[in-house]
């Protein structure tokens, strides 16, 4: 008899399984999950897997560190997947001769269009009857005594046609005023707004946008610009698209500099040669080059360019971490999916964003020798417990999820993890063909997080695993679908009027996203899911069918961290269902719902060998 010990170390999660095994027969005792510590396949594990085998343990009545009770541990051959987004365009949104304010502040004080000549506050005394002004307040200065000197101006014939606020008094302003001004308040860079610049403000009615200032030409024309100033302006006008309250203002010649990083190529190396595709070309191109250079050998970035330092980042984080020389770090796949990335504008003294074409890459890398085995050795000699490498990810994953009820060869499986999608296929006769490709719930945060500009992945996977609502009233919200529903307590306070993530056992995460609205929120998620699950499940599938045929595949068991996502399995589902696939959701051991598929196949190729 001896206990036996499965553990797959994932990208973000490590699993075990913990078996008693005597001859060929196998009872299955406890599971253990913790989130991976470090990069899949690094020394870094060894935190995360003491803390998984650990779990495991005390669940079959051990205590937790009584690591010496377990006979053999049998990992996985871990790949690592490291995700980046390279842009498409620029580093940098360029803004020549302008700058601009439109961080569209909560509460803008008055309505309209206001075109004048930028003055510090205190200089409005001194402005002269006639003088079309925009007054700078900074926020020492107390809303009734700002209100009283504008009218004071006003009354002397002086044309204040708008004002740029550094404190929240936008509205309290307005209300002390004989007339209506547009106010942008909320702007904390005040002092970095051009004085004696030409400028425009303008403030929508509530529930409308700004339509001046987010089209170019109307830009040009309030500020004079030729056909190629026009051109330049394109990125202002963009990044205010969708904003109540925007102010653009011209700059001296020169004062803003433009930098460009170019997006780059990509040279993909396989069995015909080498290829090469221009990122700027888009996701597409990219994968159409991937798929005519199967199976890859390896991939390069263009030096000097955006693609170019992201893969160099890849190899160099690799190599740091292993101790491999780079030069023996390979890349053997690539995802790429369009996205839009925010960057931040020139110019802008409010923090302001444009958002840029940009291409998300997921990239597989592998070395000559995975450093798995030093890892099994650091293992051994920490815990003294002989350590096996078992096999891949896709072959332990089907037979893992063979022990789902209903399932028998041939089948496929699709193990939807953190880093990776794999793919396998048995045929009636126990042979297996399987891959392993980039690209999974972490590119899927990382898609999230860049076209809502989040900062935290944290937050972004909050957001991909959970369903959207809105609070309309203390006891009630409207859930994304459209559904309403009510609770019996009231709701917290925070949430009223906000964008929230809906838990399990319905507890409400209010999201401080400002001005976005459910809708975006749920088109962005899902169609970052639909890029990267969707089309990678087919795309591993096409790898592993009978004559690299879909339609010749008849069931496929779906697995992994990312199949207990809300939204992913159907989706994957609804998509093979046009090829006449049969797919469902995985119950690993009738009990274990789609995860431990793969440490569960180590424990059963024990007593396969």
């Amino acid at each position: 008899m001896a206990i036996v010990a499965g553990i797959d170390i994932g990208n973000a999660t490590t699993e075990t399984a913990l078996a008693r095994v005597e001859g060929r027969d196998i009872t299955f005792l406890a599971t253990g999950i913790s989130p991976t510590t470090g990069i899949k396949g690094t020394l870094q594990n060894m935190s995360g897997l003491r803390s998984s085998l650990g779990m495991a343990l005390e669940k079959a009545g051990f205590k937790r560190g009584q690591y010496g009770a377990v006979d053999v541990i049998r990992l996985n051959r871990a790949a690592p997947v490291i995700g980046d987004v390279a842009m498409e365009t620029v580093t940098e949104t360029i803004v020549t001769e302008s700058t601009m304010i439109g961080h569209n502040p909560s509460t803008p004080g008055g309505v309209g269009v206001g075109v004048g000549t930028t003055i510090s506050f205190d200089a409005l005394s001194r402005a002269a009857p006639g003088d079309s002004v925009i007054p700078a307040v900074e926020s020492i200065h107390d809303y009734a005594v700002v209100a009283s000197e504008i009218a004071k101006a006003l009354e002397r014939g002086v044309n204040v046609t708008a004002a740029i606020c550094q404190s929240d008094d936008g509205v309290l302003i307005e209300n002390r005023l004989p007339s209506v001004i547009p106010i942008v308040d909320e702007v904390s860079a005040i002092e970095r707004v051009p004085l004696g610049m030409r400028c425009c403000v303008e403030v929508a009615p509530p529930g409308r946008v700004v339509e001046l200032l987010a089209n170019p030409y109307d830009i040009a024309t309030l500020f004079e610009l030729s056909p190629e100033e026009t051109k330049q302006i394109v990125p202002v006008a963009r990044a205010l698209v969708g904003n109540r309250s925007a102010v653009v203002i011209r700059t001296p010649l020169g004062e803003v500099k433009e930098r460009r990083i170019p997006a780059g190529e990509l040279y993909i190396i396989g069995p015909q040669g080498k290829r090469t595709v221009n990122v700027e070309d888009g996701a597409e191109a990219i994968q159409n080059t991937v798929v005519a250079c199967y199976p890859v050998d390896n991939i390069f970035g263009q030096p000097g360019t955006n693609v170019g330092g992201m893969m160099e980042r890849v190899r160099l984080t690799m190599s740091d971490l292993t101790g491999i020389q780079i030069g023996d770090v390979y890349i053997r796949d690539l995802l790429a999916v369009d996205t839009l990335v925010p960057q931040k504008v020139v110019g802008g003294v409010a923090g302001e964003f444009s958002l840029e074409s940009g291409v998300a890459l997921a990239v597989m890398v592998k070395t000559e020798e995975l450093p798995m085995r030093k890892l099994a050795a650091a293992v051994s000699q920490d815990l003294g417990v002989k350590v096996e490498v078992g096999g891949v990810e896709a072959d332990m994953a089907i037979r893992g999820a063979l022990t789902t009820p209903g399932t028998k060869p041939p089948v496929a499986i699709l193990d939807l993890g953190a880093g990776s999608s794999d793919a396998s296929f048995m045929r009636t006769d126990g042979t297996v063909e399987l891959t392993h490709l980039a690209g999974a719930g972490n590119m899927v945060n990382t898609i999230i997080a860049s076209e809502l500009g989040i900062d935290s992945m944290d937050l972004a996977e909050s957001i991909k695993r959970n369903p959207l609502c809105r609070v309309e009233s203390a006891f009630h919200i409207r859930q994304e679908d459209g559904a309403v529903r009510f609770f019996n307590e009231p709701i917290d306070a925070s949430a009223y009027g906000r964008v929230a993530l809906l838990h399990e056992g319905d507890f409400l995460e209010p999201l401080m996203l400002n001005n976005i609205n459910v809708e975006r929120i749920r088109s962005t998620r899902r169609k970052a899911k639909q890029e990267v699950f969707v089309k990678n499940s087919i795309r591993a599938l096409e790898q592993v069918a009978p004559g690299n045929n879909v339609r010749l595949v008849d069931y496929v068991v779906i697995v992994g961290g990312s199949a207990k996502d809300f939204e992913v399995a159907n989706m994957v589902t609804n998509a093979l269902a046009r090829y006449g696939i049969v797919a469902g959701r995985g119950n690993i051991r009738s009990t274990e719902g789609p995860r431990n598929a793969v440490a569960t196949g180590l424990v059963l190729s024990s007593v396969q060998q």
